[in-house]
């Protein structure tokens, strides 16, 4: 993944992505409030068992839980904001890293693979819902009702780079609380899930530093503000009602004065540095060499690995 995505910073932009500068995916993506949305992401992915313990087997994921977040905010953001054959090489790497991670789930003894087409439909759409959700919650606002229905349609557009199927994907706000309510009675809270829950959410100082330390506390509050209390309960990371009210104003504040574009870029150097020149053209809007928005597909044929000559 980190291969594919670091070509971006090598050579020019190629096109406009799949959604363009105009879009409700970029604006809501290339907020300040991705950051804590992608910190939420993956506590609420951590539910799904066979996830959980694919996660669990990538042992540097406990040794660095912030390259995890670095690595999954760049992946994404990549897919959302960059252009279609960065994308395409990085969901390509993706997949063949996901491929290796495979084995028996010792709470259900069924088999597991972290390219199973359930797991990577919950992964995606728990993105997409969080990074929303927490636009919403902590930053400009709600979209408009034409805005988010573009924004859940590419959300459907997006699932085409992973092996879910989009059309399963939700496109409204009621067909989201639908899935979440199909895929809850197979939800779970393990041994291993609640471990890559702690260190996802409150990361070892000597890993992050003071400062970051102190900021992942806020964020954190923050996240879990967010979550329904079934899950917060399950997984012991509950806090008072007081402590959701009083961190809403706190992370407002802060996401209005992580708006400027300079304290954005700064703020992104700090804790996902390699997804920083991505930012950079997003937010200058670096005209690409084609001025035009593609389909997955036009990409894949263009970029994918079928599509190049000598590759398998």
């Amino acid at each position: 993944m980190s291969a594919g995505s670091h070509l971006a910073t090598a050579r020019p932009r190629e096109d406009w992505g799949f959604f363009g500068p105009q879009s409700p995916t970029w604006r809501v993506w290339s907020s300040p409030t991705a950051l804590l949305a992608f910190k939420r992401s993956i506590v609420v992915e951590s539910f799904d068992p066979f996830l959980a313990i694919a996660v669990h087997e990538q042992n540097g994921v406990r040794s660095d839980p912030h390259g995890r977040l670095e690595r999954t905010l760049r992946y994404f953001l990549t897919v959302a904001c960059g252009d279609s054959r960065s994308a395409i090489e990085g969901s390509e790497i993706l997949m063949r890293v996901h491929a290796k991670a495979c084995g028996v789930e010792p709470i259900t003894g069924r088999r597991y693979s972290a390219n199973d087409a359930a797991s990577q439909l919950w992964i995606h759409v728990t993105g997409w819902h969080s990074n929303l959700l927490c636009y919403e919650r902590f930053g400009p606002g709600p979209l408009s009702a034409d805005d988010e229905r573009r924004y859940w349609a590419d959300c459907a557009k997006a699932a085409e780079l992973q092996t879910c199927d989009s059309a399963k994907v939700p496109r409204s706000r009621e067909e989201v609380r639908a899935y979440y309510a199909s895929v809850r009675p197979r939800l779970c809270m393990s041994e291993h899930a609640r471990e890559l829950i702690h260190y996802f959410l409150y990361p070892p100082r000597r890993l992050t530093g003071t400062n970051m330390w102190l900021g992942a506390r806020v964020i954190a509050a923050a996240a879990i503000s967010t979550m329904p209390g079934w899950m917060r309960e399950l997984a012991g990371i509950d806090q008072s009602r007081a402590l959701d009210a009083a961190v809403i104003p706190i992370v407002r504040a802060g996401v209005r004065f992580a708006s400027r574009r300079a304290v954005t870029l700064r703020m992104v150097r700090s804790m996902a540095p390699s997804a920083l020149p991505l930012l950079d053209q997003v937010l200058s809007q670096e005209r690409p060499l084609r001025d035009e928005v593609v389909t997955v597909a036009e990409a894949r044929a263009r970029f994918g690995r079928a599509g190049r000559p000598g590759t398998p």
